[in-house]
């Protein structure tokens, strides 16, 4: 198969220019036009985007997302590799289990899938999963994401049996007991609507628990790899700054929404708001983004958790936690800080930047490369509209603004995954 891309320009480029995929992969640049002809109309391409935290649920819980739907909303919103989640039902801890999700998604043209394994057993925090047979299933990252790892010798020797075998391990950083029924940010919000909080120090806890017990094994010359899943608080970020410094094998990823949202969402009592761990406070927004700035923050994720309309209208202490916006994150973030940031800064931090987390190859867009890739208008500007959303929640704490930087066009492995029309 041969695509020829016109009328595009490069990230950091005026100049239009077109590019030529064959078999999968980039065979030029201004080549003679060839195969398939497609106009980019002026968009600026880059390398297609890679999500390291997403819920896609499936198995066992598709009346929220599936395969096929996760990962259209994943191709229409720029992302050519998606790591899903395994907190479904059943957990994905079988073998079986990821390989029927790797056939499936292999099926679709869609978004590439790279399933997430959990760490434990059921994701109990009991007993390690059978992390060698996950691996050599296709798993390529350990996580209870969904659950906190209370047990810290469990999760102190996932991290070396993963170190053993190459890998991350991806941890959901609160210490369940002083998270306790806490529903959001613990503050004035909070005590103000008379609703539980969930203190900034459950996750700064349970960050330095994990850092310490990190550089105890790093101290023995048994060096392992944790990724800090959706830092939220100033405090917590503060620790994983110092870790770096510290030479230790600590990362972080930060989401849009704790950068654009604040507590203060929360004074209209709208589930739609509420996501674990909870928005916070302005500060900690302002905090997160300047890690972004200086590097202290790795990655951009979105942990993209779909849920039922009827489940997010419950009361707000009962409706489940999580936002779903894959479609929505590189826009959201070229219009909120494409000034403060750059397109280039934010295109690493959804590409490159999570590429280095895993220890995966950085994505380019060189001859020769693996032809994936995005082009994004980054000067229309659209409405959101959550009716228009290919993932199954249908809704959004932006609906109606005006974004813009939408992606047109995104191939994976040289295969048109999503066209705008």
């Amino acid at each position: 198969m041969i695509i020829t891309i016109t009328n595009i320009k490069r990230v950091g480029s005026d100049e239009l220019t077109s590019v030529t995929i064959e078999n999968g992969v980039i065979k030029g640049w201004n080549l003679p036009e060839d195969g398939e002809v497609i106009d980019g109309h002026g968009g600026t391409v880059a390398p297609a985007l890679i999500e390291l935290h997403a819920h896609l649920r499936e198995p066992g819980q598709t009346q929220k997302e599936d395969l096929a739907s996760g990962l259209a909303a994943a191709a229409a919103g720029g992302y050519g590799t998606v790591v899903c989640m395994p907190n479904t039902s059943p957990v994905i801890d079988d073998p079986a289990i990821v390989r029927s999700l790797l056939e499936k998604a292999g099926t679709l043209g869609q978004a590439r899938l790279k399933p997430a394994a959990a760490l434990t057993r059921g994701q109990q925090g009991e007993a390690l999963a059978e992390l060698t047979y996950l691996k050599n299933a296709g798993a390529v990252m350990f996580t209870d994401d969904g659950r906190t790892n209370e047990n810290a010798r469990v999760l102190r020797l996932g991290l070396e049996t993963a170190a053993s075998l190459g890998m991350v391990v991806s941890v959901h950083a609160e210490d369940a007991s002083l998270r306790a029924d806490g529903v959001m940010n613990e503050g004035a919000v909070s005590e103000a609507l008379g609703v539980p909080g969930n203190p900034a120090a459950a996750e700064a806890a349970r960050v330095a628990r994990d850092i310490e017990i990190v550089a105890g094994l790093a101290a023995q010359g048994r060096p392992v790899r944790l990724h800090v899943q959706h830092l939220s608080t100033a405090r917590a970020l503060d620790l994983v700054r110092d870790a770096k410094k510290r030479g230790l094998g600590v990362t972080c990823e930060v989401c849009p929404h704790h950068l654009t949202l604040t507590d203060e969402a929360l004074r209209a009592f709208d589930a739609v708001y509420k996501v674990a761990p909870p928005l916070r406070t302005q500060a900690d927004a302002d905090h997160l983004l300047e890690g972004l700035r200086d590097g202290s923050v790795d990655c951009l994720a979105t942990d993209h958790a779909p849920h039922t309309r009827a489940e997010k209208e419950r009361d707000l202490l009962d409706a489940p936690s999580g936002i779903a916006y894959i479609e929505l994150a590189f826009p959201l973030m070229y219009t909120r800080f494409g000034e403060s940031l750059g397109l280039e800064k934010i295109v690493e931090l959804l590409t490159a930047a999570p590429a280095r987390v895993m220890g995966w190859p950085e994505p380019t867009l060189d001859t020769g490369a693996p032809a994936d890739l995005v082009v994004f208008d980054l000067d229309t500007q659209r409405e959101v509209k959550p009716t228009e959303f290919k993932s199954k929640a249908k809704f959004t704490p932006w609906a109606g603004e005006t974004l813009k930087g939408w992606p047109v066009l995104t191939v994976v492995d040289g295969k048109v995954a999503y066209r705008r029309e």
